[in-house]
C-alpha cells in the first residue's frame, strides 16, 4: 500500500473528534490542549508561533487525525488558555521543559510540528536538551538564522495596540493590513478564538504582555539572535526532519533555508507558494497535505525497519 493509499483510506474511514484537555507540567503550570483523533494512533504535537494560540492549528489537526494520527495542539505557556507566568518566565529552555513533560505522558515518541517560537522550542528540544527523542520534527518557517526585518515587523504588529480593540471588526482590519496577501475573512468567528474580552469591554490578544517585556536574555525572541547555538542544534538532528517555508516569507529566505539543509543533510524541504510566515494559515491545504505525506511515509519506513 502506498502512502497516498494509506492517507486516503484513513480520510474515508475517520471523522475526527476534538477533546479539550489540560496537562500539568513539572513547574506547576497548566497547559491547555485540543486533542484530535484516536489516542492509540501515532502522536503529533503542534506548537504555535509567538502570539498565537492552539487554534492556529485547527484545520491541520483535523487533517492529521483524519489521516490516522493523534494530533495534540497546545497553547504554549503565556498563550491562550494555558497559565501565564506571574514572573514572566518565558525563556526558551522553559518552553522546552514544558514540551518534555507533555511528551513524557505519551506511550510512544511524538512527532513535533513547530512554527516560529514552536519551531525554536522543537529544535532546541531535539538538537540540544533531549536529542532525538521525538519520532520526527517539522519546522514551519523557522531556521537557525532569520531575517531581522521580518522579526521586527512581527513584534511591531504584536505590540501595536496595547490598549486592545473596540471591536472584533477593528481587530480584523488590523490583521488584514498585516497580511495583505490573505483575503479578509467574511466573519470574525475564527479571530475571536485568538482574542479575549476584558472587563473594560475591549478585545486584546490572548497572550501575556510579559511574553515580550521580560528581560532580553529570557524572552523567546532572544533565541532568534542565537544562530550559532541553533545551527549546532540542527547539526545534532538524527530523526526525520522537514523544513516547510512560505515562499513569500520575510523571516526565512532561500539562503537561510539552504544553510539549514546543509547542516541537516537528511532533511527534506517544502517551499509553499502564495504563503508567507504563517504558512498553515495562508495555505492550509498544501501545508497539511505536505506534512501528512511526510509523517505517513516516515511512519511506514519506521514500521518496516521494526518488522
Amino acid at each position: 500500500m502506498t502512502v497516498d493509499d494509506l492517507v486516503s483510506r484513513h480520510r474515508r474511514m475517520r471523522k475526527p473528534e476534538k477533546r479539550e484537555r489540560i496537562y500539568s507540567v513539572s513547574s506547576g503550570m497548566r497547559i491547555a490542549c485540543d486533542a484530535w483523533g484516536d489516542p492509540a494512533d501515532p502522536p503529533v504535537i503542534l506548537l504555535h508561533g509567538g502570539g498565537q494560540t492552539r487554534h492556529a492549528w485547527g484545520g491541520t489537526a483535523q487533517a492529521l487525525a483524519a489521516a490516522g494520527m493523534h494530533a495534540l495542539a497546545i497553547d504554549m505557556r503565556g498563550h491562550g488558555d494555558s497559565d501565564w507566568s506571574s514572573g514572566g518566565d518565558y525563556g526558551p529552555q522553559t518552553y522546552v521543559h514544558d514540551l518534555r513533560d507533555i511528551m513524557h505522558t505519551l506511550d510512544e515518541p511524538a512527532a513535533l510540528v513547530g512554527a516560529s517560537l514552536g519551531g525554536i522550542t522543537s529544535l532546541l528540544s531535539q538538537g540540544e536538551f533531549y536529542p532525538n527523542t521525538a519520532s520526527a520534527i517539522i519546522l514551519v518557517d523557522i531556521t537557525p538564522r532569520v531575517e531581522r526585518d521580518g522579526i521586527e515587523r512581527i513584534v511591531a504588529f504584536m505590540t501595536s495596540h496595547p490598549d486592545g480593540f473596540e471591536s472584533l471588526e477593528q481587530a480584523a482590519d488590523v490583521v488584514a493590513q498585516f497580511v495583505p496577501h490573505r483575503p479578509r475573512p467574511a466573519d470574525t468567528v475564527g479571530l475571536e478564538k485568538n482574542l479575549r474580552l476584558g472587563d473594560d469591554g475591549r478585545w486584546r490578544w490572548h497572550w501575556d504582555p510579559k511574553f515580550l517585556s521580560s528581560a532580553a536574555d529570557r524572552t523567546p525572541e532572544a533565541a532568534l539572535l542565537w544562530p550559532d547555538r541553533l545551527l549546532a542544534a540542527a547539526r545534532s538532528l538524527a530523526i526525520p526532519t522537514l523544513l516547510v517555508r512560505g515562499r513569500m516569507s520575510d523571516v526565512v529566505t532561500e539562503a537561510t533555508a539552504r544553510e539549514f539543509l546543509a547542516c541537516v543533510p537528511h532533511a527534506e524541504f517544502v517551499d509553499v507558494e502564495n504563503a508567507a510566515h504563517m504558512v498553515a494559515g495562508d495555505r492550509n491545504d498544501i501545508f497539511s497535505d505536505a506534512i501528512i505525506e511526510f509523517l505517513s511515509r516516515t511512519a511506514m519506513r519506521r514500521n518496516s525497519s521494526a518488522a
